[in-house]
């Protein structure tokens, strides 16, 4: 061997690529069909229950248990092969039975699982189906007798699949016992390996189908609460031709709805995604079967384009509209935003013209103070200078009044130097 350390996961990796074999089944046969789904964040669940479930339906028929991590199971189970696996937001059990029985979609073969066994199921039915499995006779009106008879013939699909290896039919309609039924009629050369893939890939078309109708359920519901935030929206967009003084009104009203479409988005974000999975592999496992025409009749790829397709582009549209309506509530916002950002400015700029106006009127309230300060400061500086030339009045023979009124231009001349030199001092 070559001296490499392998990476850790190496053989669980690849192992998982082989760990969910198809069962061998040889018609005529039957099988009973069970998917099991929590009906809130199932995909988040404890899947611990889900193993504690299969080992109590083991154990009631003393098989084997499986490893305390497993993720599939395939076994005996008594007279019966159990086939059990989890999956993102179900578990399923398949039940195969080695004999066709006396009597056609016998809902007796569901009792299989007992009933206290069901009633503790970590989450409700999320459908259940009735496998026949019957050799292809000679002659196909015989077929046709069959499905008159077993299947509503209004949403019959039928086909003959991969080159001729069997016939396979199903209405998908729930019959009076609670389950789907599903019919597969096998050439006698075709061995028992392809036979367990067309019984399970039916299987996986009814179960994928089923779980990826839940996202048109979400829709459904959803649709009311989007018609009235589309209305809204459309409404508060009109108002922002309205007058400004409202548009920070209606900017917060257009923000409170983006929030709403948000919470909307991130709550469908799962739903949508695990949908437009589950539409892909039906459709993967409708065309792995590589379908032909039988007696004329509609096949299973005909009936989904019928009725399964509307379904899922109507969940396909309400995503993009969802986000259409995100789109254009953020666009809306911003706009309206700008529009508020700029009447802001404007506010701002009739501020600022005040602003300069009263500083103006403030300068010249104090050129003029400053011009009153000078008259007062002179008053005061030409008293002191009387006081202090007084005794020269009398040795010059000069009167009071002459002496102050010769004193008082240069004192004032001084005042008013030192008050400019002192303000451009300060400036």
């Amino acid at each position: 061997m070559a001296p490499i350390t392998d990476y850790p996961q190496r053989y669980a990796l690849t192992g998982e690529l082989h760990a969910r074999p198809f069962p061998s089944l040889r018609a005529p046969s039957r099988a009973v069909f069970l998917a099991i789904k929590q009906p809130k964040d199932a995909a988040s669940r404890d899947r611990a229950q889900d193993l504690e479930h299969l080992v109590a339906l083991l154990d009631h028929y003393g098989a084997p248990r499986p490893s305390a991590n497993a993720t599939h199971y395939y076994g005996k189970m008594g007279k019966y092969r159990l086939k059990w696996e989890q999956h993102t937001e179900l578990v399923t059990y398949t039940v195969f039975f080695d004999e066709a029985g006396e009597r056609a979609f016998d809902p007796d073969e569901f009792e299989v699982f007992p009933d206290y066994w069901l009633d503790a199921a970590p989450g409700g039915r999320m459908t259940s189906a009735l496998l026949r499995l019957l050799p292809r006779p000679q002659d196909d009106a015989q077929i046709a007798a069959h499905l008159a008879d077993w299947f509503v013939p209004e949403s019959l699909a039928v086909a003959e699949v991969l080159e001729g290896a069997a016939v396979i039919a199903s209405d998908f309609r729930i019959d009076p016992a609670g389950h789907l039924r599903m019919a597969i009629f096998t050439n006698e050369e075709t061995g028992g390996r392809r036979t367990g893939r067309i019984a399970q890939r039916l299987t996986e078309i009814e179960m994928y189908k089923s779980a990826s109708m839940l996202g048109f359920a979400m829709v459904r519901d959803m649709a009311p609460k989007l018609n009235a935030l589309d209305a809204k929206l459309t409404d508060l967009m009109a108002e922002m031709r309205g007058p400004a003084s409202r548009s920070e009104d209606t900017l917060h009203a257009l923000l409170d709805i983006s929030v709403e479409l948000e919470t909307l988005e991130v709550q469908s974000a799962f739903r949508f995604g695990a949908t437009g999975a589950y539409k892909a592999i039906v459709s993967q496992r409708i065309e792995a079967l590589r379908e032909g025409r039988f007696m004329g009749r509609q096949g299973f790829a005909e009936f989904m384009m019928r009725r399964y397709e509307p379904a899922m582009r109507t969940v396909q549209s309400t995503e993009a509209r969802l986000q259409a309506m995100s789109a254009r509530a953020l666009r809306a916002a911003n706009l309206l935003r700008t529009r508020v950002d700029v009447e802001r400015s404007a506010q701002n700029q009739e501020i600022l013209a005040s602003m300069d106006k009263r500083a103006d009127l403030q300068l010249r309230l104090q050129r003029t103070v400053e011009g009153l300060s000078v008259v007062a400061i002179s008053y005061y500086a030409v008293s002191l200078a009387g006081y202090l030339l007084y005794p020269l009045a009398e040795a010059l023979e000069i009167s009071k009044g002459m002496l102050t009124a010769v004193v008082t231009l240069p004192v004032v001349l001084a005042v008013w130097w030192m008050v400019r030199r002192l303000r451009r001092h300060l400036s």
